[in-house]
């Protein structure tokens, strides 16, 4: 009877290390993985990190079977504590976008990083939406494997100027242009689903996918959620889109940066009355944030207000056709 046993539990062992893909699941079928890959399940890690709610609605399963499909992709990417060492050694993996402005890298510990979301806020014509273009330049130029995303709410890319930047950073401006995909996005719904999107071009089209720019993040939920009435609305949608962000940066380590809005509180009597639009939300779910502001004669100034590993601090910059340049206080 003792080698029957044996026998047993080193198959059940050789069934655990067999687990590579959600058809491996118990539950699973054919259908069923139909059913989760077109609701954006296309890993383990999907799995693993999903409801049961949300699996019972999306594949029309029970509870039960849910949730051994979501305990055994857990035990399968053997989720749980680390060390502060495995972190570290993580941290070796994330990469920096250079600016182009020595100051403004330094400002950021070097670039803007991947696997976190940036949120730059400002009024407009502070430099926004020229930090995505010259973003986008640097990540081509490092890579010449690397694509860029491009989702655009408020019809702001500009070929033109993506041309000038490539001339300025010496690469074939061409060829930059085929390496930005961008789309249109026409209302929030529309936004959420491009991002949802994105994973489908690294998975399925096997995209270099390294940098994804969102210009603007908050104007279709500002524009269709007025009124305090729809406010609690908004946030939620704001939130989960937040989330997918993030978990799209931390799952493929490439870089996000969402431009934002801005509004004046009418009851800030003392100092800047210039607030960013999105509120607790965006700013609990941005790993860093830089406001923007118009400085003397053209320039421009970053102010870093939020790093979990930077102090505060700022620099001043113009934006120059062939990018960013330094400029002494």
């Amino acid at each position: 009877m003792r080698p029957e046993k044996e026998i047993n539990v080193s198959e059940l062992k050789t069934e655990v290390k067999e687990i590579k893909r959600i058809q491996d699941l118990p539950g699973v079928g054919a259908a069923t993985a139909e059913k989760l890959e077109q609701a954006g399940y296309r890993d383990l890690m999907s799995m693993a990190v999903a409801t049961l709610g949300e699996l019972v609605e999306t594949a029309g399963v029970s509870e039960a079977v849910a949730r051994k499909m979501i305990n055994a992709a857990r035990d399968s990417m053997k989720m749980g504590f680390e060390t502060g060492i495995d972190v570290l050694k993580k941290r070796e993996s994330v990469n920096k976008i250079s600016t182009g402005s020595v100051a403004f890298n330094e400002l950021m510990g070097g670039g803007f990083e991947t696997g976190a979301i940036t949120e730059c806020f400002g009024e407009f014509g502070c430099g926004k939406t020229q930090i995505g273009h010259i973003l986008v330049i640097n990540t081509l130029k490092e890579d010449p494997d690397a694509c860029a995303v491009y989702i655009d709410t408020e019809n702001t890319f500009r070929p033109e100027r993506i041309i000038q930047l490539a001339q300025g950073a010496g690469i074939n401006p061409e060829d930059a242009l085929t390496r930005i995909m961008v789309a249109r996005a026409f209302n929030s719904d529309h936004q959420m689903l491009l991002v949802e999107k994105i994973d489908t071009l690294i998975t399925e089209q096997k995209k270099k996918v390294c940098l994804v720019v969102v210009d603007s993040l908050t104007a279709h939920f500002r524009a269709e959620f007025i009124g305090r009435g729809t406010l609690a609305e908004r946030q939620q949608k704001l939130n989960r889109h937040m989330h997918m962000l993030s978990k799209l940066a931390s799952s493929h380590n490439l870089c996000v940066y969402v431009t934002n809005q801005v509004m004046a509180k009418p009851d800030q009597f003392f100092g800047d009355p210039t607030t960013a639009i999105g509120g607790h939300i965006v700013a609990h779910a941005s790993t860093f944030r830089i406001y923007l502001r118009k400085g003397r004669k053209g320039t421009r100034v970053a102010k870093l207000i939020d790093a979990p590993n930077l102090p505060d601090g700022e620099c001043v910059f113009e934006v120059m056709e062939s990018g960013l340049k330094d400029t002494e206080v």
